[in-house]
């Protein structure tokens, strides 16, 4: 009996021993499956709960002018900022949010910052950004920091944080041209890596800080933190250090720049400086402007109505939107077209008794009395127009629409600024399209002294002004120079770049550039009010009416370029509303070579008019 009760047991024991080493080969199975088999699984889910990516962008290039005047830069933004990870208390959210908000309110006594942040900023902060400092106070000044550091710099969790920040030391200089930033957009970034947090970054919204935002930007690090379940950061992993944009150096002449804006005070209006002999922009001037530093890093909702609804538009950028009738600044183009397709030559002269009738329509020379017999040089000096419906006829539109298609109107110049526009080159077709009907004498005569459909931009002109100062290379204009990496010392330079060789005959363009020196240079020239002492100058002036007949309303336009034997600036001018080209542009036109040549607008005697 008692040897059975001991076998039985043997027996039991055995089978306790066979389950216990079967459970411990199941779970040791268990054990190199989790740990060995799906390890790194495992691992990376660890490292996807624990591990947060935050992108830190690169510090954007600057943008200079010709002689590396900095026109656009990057400053420290000094912020007071919570470290959550250290303020955190046991319990509900609500814990944390009393002690962050009660700690705001006792920095405020102590330095005097006014308490702007709510709960609802810190719980939103908590639930978008927790490992991520809560930024306070932004662009505290010297005096905030130096009470901040006196009164409540030994506060737990509270420290100075930098960030950097966009200005344009100039203010509205070259606002049009340079444009302005605002925050980007996170989803904006192409970036191989995803990230889970983004800091501030700025992004180019209008403007060359658009065009060339790519090159401006840098190329971003990051930084690798350890969070904890609750999302609370303890601890930093790794880091990538970002890289800076490239620096871009303009062919901007800021003292050029600034004279072309100061011309126009009180008006509104464009000016456009060019190098004829490279199409580099030396100024680039639309008024009123606006001040970029305002935008960044975002305009307030009520400034940004107050642009928008100005009636000046002050946005607008009228240099290259900007669309007019050109008035008589488009006769030296007619004058080529005439004497290129041999319809006139210098010995032709046209009698105007002050009017051309056409088909019992009376077209009216702006000088009632008539010029009587004239030759193609004095009617530019006198800006004649029966002249020039006498030459448009004889040649033909077709002619006169060739020539201005080469020298490029109609179409955008290309240059490196967005919301160009094209203006209009009417011909046939286009009227056919869009009026309806068929190609006129009387349109012939319109489009002869720059009226009717014809519409320009000033920088349009300004290439034209440009290939006939440099004997008839059509360029490109571009407002790009260079653009480099930090450090980097070798420039590489923006080349000129020629769209068309118009390969005008000498005679032509003797006629035609002595004509133009005659209106500045002449004391019966219409454009004798833009003369400077001791320069030798050419131009043409141009009145323009738009709006309702009879209404009054002019562009007074004026366009020259000096030296006269050998070119080094080009140069139109625009007025919106003025009496005519030579009694109000001409003078500006004055002012700006004045100062150009000789210095500053305070150090000249001041223009006529």
């Amino acid at each position: 009996m008692a040897g059975n009760t001991t076998d039985k047991e043997i027996i039991r024991v055995r089978v306790l021993l066979a389950l216990m080493l079967l459970a411990f080969a199941g779970l040791s199975l268990f054990l190199w499956k989790i740990q060995v088999a799906q390890g790194g699984t495992y691992e990376d889910d660890i490292s996807r709960q624990s591990i947060r990516r935050v992108r830190i962008p690169g510090m954007r290039g600057r943008i200079y002018d010709r002689s590396m005047t900095c026109l656009a830069d990057n400053v420290p933004s000094y912020c007071l900022a919570m470290y959550l990870e250290e303020l955190r208390r046991p319990g509900p959210l609500s814990n944390t949010v009393n002690r962050v908000m009660g700690m705001v309110r006792e920095i405020s006594l102590k330095t005097g910052l006014p308490v702007t942040l709510t709960e609802q900023d810190v719980r939103m902060h908590m639930r978008r950004r927790l490992p991520l400092p809560l930024i306070v106070w932004k662009n505290l000044d010297d005096e905030q920091m130096a009470r901040w550091a006196e009164s409540a710099s030994d506060m737990a969790g509270v420290d100075l944080y930098v960030e950097t920040t966009r200005v344009y030391p100039e203010g509205e200089t070259a606002a049009h041209v340079l444009g302005y930033v605002g925050r980007a957009s996170p989803a904006s970034a192409a970036e191989e890596e995803t990230y889970h947090y983004y800091l501030p970054e700025m992004a180019g919204r209008a403007g060359l800080e658009k065009q060339y935002d790519e090159i401006l930007r840098g190329t971003s690090g990051g930084r690798l933190v350890r969070v904890d379940v609750s999302g609370y950061k303890f601890g930093e992993v790794s880091a990538k250090d970002p890289n800076d944009g490239s620096d871009i150096q303009l062919t901007l002449d800021l003292r050029i720049q600034k004279l072309a804006e100061r011309v126009l005070t009180g008006r509104r209006g464009a000016v456009v400086v060019m190098d004829p002999n490279s199409g580099e922009v030396l100024a680039l001037a639309s008024v009123p402007g606006f001040d970029p530093n305002e935008f960044v890093p975002a305009i307030s909702t009520e400034r940004w109505a107050v642009l928008r609804d100005d009636p000046d538009k002050p946005l607008f950028n009228r240099a290259v939107a900007g669309t007019y009738a050109p008035g008589s600044i488009f006769k030296p183009v007619v004058a080529f077209a005439a004497l290129e397709a041999d319809a006139i030559t210098g010995q032709t002269e046209f009698d105007c008794p002050g009017y051309y009738e056409l088909g019992g329509i009376r077209f009216r020379c702006w000088y009632r009395p008539g010029h009587g017999m004239i030759s193609v040089q004095r009617s530019l000096m006198d800006s004649c127009n029966v002249f020039f419906f006498k030459a448009a006829l004889k040649c033909g539109h077709e002619t006169v629409v060739h020539m201005a298609a080469a020298l490029g109107l109609g179409r955008k110049t290309g240059i490196d600024l967005d919301y160009e526009r094209g203006g209009l080159l009417p011909d046939t077709a286009w009227k056919r399209k869009n009026v309806g009907e068929g190609w006129r004498d009387g349109d012939t005569c319109n489009l002869a002294i720059g009226q009717g459909y014809l519409n320009v931009t000033p920088l349009q002109m300004s290439v034209v002004l440009s290939a006939i100062a440099n004997g008839g290379t059509v360029y490109k204009p571009h407002l790009l120079r260079s653009a480099r990496r930090a450090g980097e010392a070798v420039l590489e330079r923006v080349m000129p770049d020629a769209v068309n060789e118009m390969n005008w005959d000498a005679e032509s363009l003797r006629l035609v550039r002595g004509g133009m020196r005659d209106v500045v240079m002449s004391p019966r020239g219409t454009g004798s009010k833009a003369a400077v002492y001791g320069v030798e100058v050419a131009g043409k002036t141009g009145t323009a009416e738009y709006g309702k007949k009879g209404s009054g309303k002019k562009y007074a336009w004026m366009m020259a370029f000096a030296p006269f034997e050998k070119p080094q600036y080009a140069a139109v001018i625009l007025v919106e509303e003025g009496m005519s080209g030579g009694t109000t542009a001409a003078p500006l036109m004055h002012n700006l070579l004045q100062g150009i040549f000789y210095g500053d607008l305070a150090d000249t005697a001041g223009g006529q008019g």
